[in-house]
């Protein structure tokens, strides 16, 4: 919990965002771009199906660049561009090193408006790339590329014209099957940052 306070506080203080939306629009008087810098906190809340052992994956900071498409002044897609590195293991057995992960992820989004403030929420879809896999105290891993579910909330708070504050918060639902070198079978672990 301390994480995602850290995160909610770094995400106020140091997130500014360029943007596209004037402050007043009306419904045939809008911009269709937005496009956002922002430092991400990705929690994992990892569950696997391994008898007798957790997998554990660490928290990452990373910067994160989305693009904005509004369709009109209330429904947009926003295209979520970030990678990030994660340490794993299983708790008090094996260090299992760290992997890269890239999660494209295209939400559906619907925003509300009140004065500076424009809430939003939003749903869509990701697919993770593993990379850059570090196997540790084992010789290979092999994790899945894997499609998953996301969702969304969070509210643009308007400083002036083009620049504003944003917070948000996502949840992915995404698994992926890790495979140790020459093992038979595969390992479901859920991820879901």
């Amino acid at each position: 919990m301390k994480k995602i306070i850290f995160s909610a506080v770094l995400a106020c203080l140091f997130v500014f965002n360029t943007q596209a939306q004037d402050e007043e629009t009306s419904n045939d008087d809008y911009n269709k771009w937005q496009v956002r810098f922002r430092v991400l906190s990705v929690v994992p809340s990892p569950s696997d199906d391994i008898d007798g052992a957790d997998v554990d994956i660490s928290t990452a900071f990373t910067p994160e660049f989305d693009f904005t498409y509004f369709f009109n002044k209330n429904i947009a897609a926003e295209l979520i561009l970030a990678t990030t590195k994660h340490e794993v293991e299983i708790e008090d057995v094996a260090d299992l090193g760290h992997v890269w992960l890239l999660p494209p992820t295209l939400n559906l989004q619907y925003h509300f408006y009140a004065n500076d403030f424009k809430p939003y929420v939003g749903a869509g879809i990701n697919y993770t790339i593993f990379y850059g896999v570090d196997s540790g105290d084992l010789e290979d891993l092999d994790y899945e590329n894997t499609v998953g579910f996301s969702l969304q909330a969070g509210v643009d708070y308007n400083l002036n014209e083009k620049w504003f504050l944003n917070l948000d918060i996502k949840k992915l639902f995404l698994q992926t099957d890790v495979t140790p070198k020459g093992a038979t079978e595969s390992s479901e672990v859920g991820i879901d940052p």
